[in-house]
């Protein structure tokens, strides 16, 4: 089967660049902005783990944030499948439902990730809020995440994520029928981001062990994840990457260990 043609698709990646770059923009101004802290974790320190009204609204307010974030980091890493997609059907009436409908898709599941991802994160605050012994090694939650980013570099399920996310065009040809337009669009959106999820979510988990709305880190963790998934050459970042992040969370670990123990040792407080 052979992906049919469109002589211009310059108007339709303009659309999506331009979204991107308005998302880009929007996370620099809030970062600098009073409300920056409702875009990283200190909101929620601020209610000290608990659940409360005030917690239900922050809820709504990091749900959207992690949609603005999504739409800058994850959509580009999608636009290969999207640009292809928009070519299947660049020829139809719906041509533009069926690509927002797809978008909708695929970012409905980075969000359910985002919501869930938030909801442990409060749990880890509550948690730490109401242990001394686990406040005095909260270290440690950054030092985990990013072991277990690292080693997940290394599984199977790591790999097959990532093979289908590179194959857009049998990815389409498998899900695309073309029968129930607007439905199937939104299935094969659904159906990407699961598997974009299943590839990214560790590195994604990044965010919270530097810090949730730090534009530099995701810049940088967005551009490796674009690369892991659409460049050519990208397959040969996923194990030297995966060596860094061990590597950088065991350091950490042990670092920590041997600073508790020199303080044990002498009797002072560190």
């Amino acid at each position: 089967m052979i992906a049919p043609r469109v002589n211009d698709r310059r108007p339709f990646a303009v659309v999506l660049l331009s979204l991107m770059g308005l998302s880009w923009l929007t996370l620099v101004v809030w970062g600098v902005s009073p409300y920056s802290r409702y875009l990283s974790h200190e909101a929620i320190e601020e209610l000290g783990g608990r659940v409360s009204i005030g917690y239900a609204g922050l809820a709504v307010v990091f749900v959207a944030a992690w949609v603005l974030m999504t739409v800058a980091m994850m959509l580009p890493t999608a636009l290969p499948l999207v640009l292809l997609f928009h070519r299947f059907v660049a020829a139809r009436r719906d041509a533009a439902r069926l690509t927002a409908a797809i978008i909708a898709g695929y970012l409905l599941v980075w969000t359910l990730f985002g919501a869930a991802a938030h909801l442990n994160d409060l749990g880890v605050h509550t948690a730490v809020a109401h242990s001394h012994w686990l406040e005095e090694r909260s270290w440690a939650i950054s030092a985990v995440t990013i072991v277990v980013a690292g080693t997940y570099q290394f599984t199977p399920l790591k790999y097959l994520c990532l093979e289908k996310c590179r194959s857009p065009f049998s990815f389409i040809v498998a899900h695309w029928h073309g029968r129930k337009p607007i439905l199937e669009a939104f299935r094969l959106g659904i159906h990407h981001g699961i598997f974009c999820v299943g590839c990214c979510w560790a590195l994604m988990l990044l965010m919270f062990a530097v810090g949730v709305g730090n534009v530099g880190w995701m810049l940088g963790l967005g551009a490796i994840m674009a690369i892991e998934k659409n460049v050519a050459w990208g397959r040969r970042l996923t194990v030297p990457l995966g060596i860094l992040l061990l590597a950088v969370g065991m350091s950490l670990m042990l670092a920590h260990v041997g600073l508790g123990s020199a303080c044990a040792h002498d009797g002072s407080v560190c």
